[in-house]
């Protein structure tokens, strides 16, 4: 058993570490998590011919099992830990519903946890992750957070006072760290986007009753050679190197040290929960992570995880309300909410990725991935990690070299700094 203990002691009052900063981050973090991602299982499985009680199993469980990890992993390792479901792994689901039946596919996400809580209790993939230089991971990240940046400038041009109304207050606010204290500056934002939505009449709800409750399924899984062959190993990189890669590396550039294995296991188990119900497999998120970890107290981030948590348990169990209330404001919101919040984070990214070494390697990294093109259905940032290794590898062999001997050096380093010193005169 190599998964990394918790942190000791347990907060014994964690909501005196609660406070509006991080009640805010985790507000936009849900509301990032809850709008395009679950217009993407939509439009997956209306492609694939799902039914409307699938849907609302998968989303169900989507974020009640994975709100309880996020409560409980920010809880006990005092850093946040949000959990939901891969993206990219959605999306591989959908040409896999075209001649796969929904219980075979199931079986694939079934094997797909299983294999990944063996990769997290054996260690592997921390010795992996740590193989790979940061700035070429931050490249990926980089290059995934862009397209919420350029999201962010598009917004002005969709819906220009929604926009207009949500960065004025946010760049004001940012500039004064006193008042923000009072009055987060995600939040201020959040405020002004839904006054200006009201006011313009652009909140458009759908026909009909609005709240429902989530009905979840439980499925009985069949196992297919063909939905293993074309899901399992594309589903465990895209979580384990794409999705958690990115959330360790933003975590890492936080300051926190995210436990690897230990989010490995969790997602492997996670994974096989959440499949019973029809939901593809669980991850560590990048944006949400990077929301959460983007302002206040490093040591009182592990609230917001916590709050995220219990908000995406609400979500989970009021799934179908939810969704058609996001869906019924503009894109415009959602997409300057989010672009906001991602700024800080997509900052430390490209500083990290070109402040240093490796910087070749990011290069080729970033451009691999913005481009977005997927190779063997897996996706753009795994083999963006894969062509700027090989091209450090060919270009920048003496970064690796000084990276292997960075721990001695740094270990010389502390043992200096603690030695004794010489009297200064």
């Amino acid at each position: 058993m190599l998964l990394e203990k918790p942190g000791l002691p347990l907060p014994s009052r964690p909501w005196r570490d609660f406070g509006p900063v991080y009640a805010g981050n985790a507000v936009v973090a849900f509301l990032f998590a809850c709008s395009a991602p679950v217009a993407i299982i939509l439009s997956v499985g209306a492609r694939g011919g799902l039914s409307e009680s699938d849907l609302a199993s998968w989303i169900f469980a989507a974020f009640f099992v994975n709100g309880l990890i996020t409560i409980a992993y920010s809880f006990l390792y005092r850093q946040p830990l949000a959990f939901f479901w891969t993206i990219p792994g959605t999306v591989l689901v959908g040409p896999a519903l075209s001649h796969v039946s929904f219980p075979e596919i199931i079986g694939a996400f079934l094997a797909t946890g299983l294999l990944m809580a063996v990769l997290g209790l054996t260690g592997l993939v921390r010795r992996v992750m740590d193989a790979i230089p940061m700035p070429i991971v931050m490249a990926m990240v980089a290059g995934v957070f862009l397209r919420f940046g350029v999201d962010l400038v598009h917004a002005f041009r969709d819906g220009f006072w929604i926009a207009f109304s949500m960065a004025v207050p946010f760049f004001i606010l940012s500039t004064m760290p006193r008042l923000a204290r009072h009055a987060p500056p995600l939040i201020v934002a959040l405020i002004c986007g839904a006054v200006t939505v009201w006011l313009f009449g652009a909140f458009n709800p759908p026909a009909g009753a609005l709240f429902e409750f989530a009905a979840p399924k439980l499925y009985a899984p069949q196992f297919s050679w063909p939905a293993m062959v074309e899901l399992v190993i594309p589903l465990a990189v895209t979580v384990l190197v794409v999705q958690n890669g990115q959330g360790i590396a933003i975590l890492t550039a936080s300051g926190h040290k995210p436990p690897v294995n230990a989010i490995t296991f969790v997602c492997g188990a996670g994974s096989l929960v959440t499949a019973m119900f029809g939901a593809v497999s669980t991850c560590l998120t990048g944006p949400a992570n990077a929301i959460l970890a983007s302002s206040g107290e490093k040591a009182r981030q592990y609230t917001a995880g916590v709050f995220v948590g219990v908000l995406a348990l609400g979500f989970g169990l009021t799934a179908p309300f939810f969704t058609r209330l996001l869906l019924a404001t503009p894109p415009a919101f959602i997409a300057t909410l989010a672009g906001l919040a991602i700024l800080p984070a997509l900052q430390t990214a490209f500083q990290t990725s070109f402040g240093g070494k490796f910087t070749f390697g990011a290069l080729v990294c970033f451009l691999v991935t913005v481009a977005d093109v997927p190779i063997f259905m897996i996706g753009a940032p795994f083999w963006g990690i894969v062509f700027g290794l090989a091209a450090s590898w060919l270009r920048e062999r003496g970064d690796f070299a000084r990276a292997a001997d960075l721990p001695a050096s740094e270990t010389a380093r502390r043992k200096a700094a603690d030695s004794p010193k010489p009297t200064e005169r």
